[in-house]
């Protein structure tokens, strides 16, 4: 998801309680695989990179997982010629939302009442809005295809067009490739901005600016 507002969510120019923006990194991403693995199970619609996702992994035979690493890191190649600059957060988002989810789908069951595909596809929506507020909040860098979207934006483009663009492209292709389309992919597309509007400002690590005549925190490395 791309962020736009009044605060900045890019990686912060000092170090700003390091444990605790790793530890709320890690959570989220984590957070966030377990959020797409209960989409997928709930087969009422994924997300619309998951439906590209299940797409290929349903054509190569490969793991969702491994897809969302490969697609991932692909994407991430994409920054090179837009110069953008990846953290240490959008490394370990290529890495852990791949293996989160496989091990999440791994031990979810696949459940066959309507209510309860329901449930694991409200519960989905509403975890991927805390995991979002709790990776974006760390300030360590966006994942890979939020930087593909600002990078595009970044060369005067609309980021709505650039980010409609690629999400229709995306849900289209991995449709014809067998991807999961339903009414779970229009919900998420309505309700995940609402959401982390919310979860957002309450679960990102805040500058503290350094006290009268104290030096200011190193920068990072």
């Amino acid at each position: 998801m791309a962020v736009t507002g009044k605060d900045d969510y890019s990686p912060l120019p000092i170090r700003i309680r390091p444990a605790a923006r790793l530890v709320n990194l890690y959570i989220g991403l984590c957070l966030y695989g377990l959020s797409m693995a209960l989409m997928v199970e709930s087969h009422l619609g994924n997300m619309p990179w998951d439906v590209f996702h299940q797409g290929i992994a349903s054509v190569t035979g490969l793991s969702f997982g491994t897809i969302v690493i490969i697609v991932g890191a692909v994407v991430l190649l994409l920054w090179i010629p837009l110069r953008q600059r990846p953290g240490l957060g959008t490394v370990s988002n290529v890495i852990v939302i791949g293996l989160a989810t496989d091990a999440a789908l791994a031990v979810l069951p696949t459940p066959s009442a309507l209510w309860t595909r329901a449930l694991f596809l409200t519960a989905g929506i509403l975890l991927n809005a805390v995991a979002t507020g709790l990776y974006v909040g760390a300030r360590l860098g966006p994942g890979p295809r939020d930087g593909l979207m600002t990078g595009l934006a970044a060369r005067g483009h609309s980021i709505r067009l650039v980010r409609t663009g690629i999400e229709v492209s995306v849900v289209l292709i991995g449709f014809l490739l067998g991807g999961t389309l339903g009414v779970g992919t229009i919900i998420y597309a309505l309700a995940i901005g609402p959401l982390v509007h919310v979860t957002l400002p309450l679960l990102t690590i805040r500058v503290t600016p350094p006290a009268l005549g104290t030096n200011p925190a190193p920068a990072n490395p």
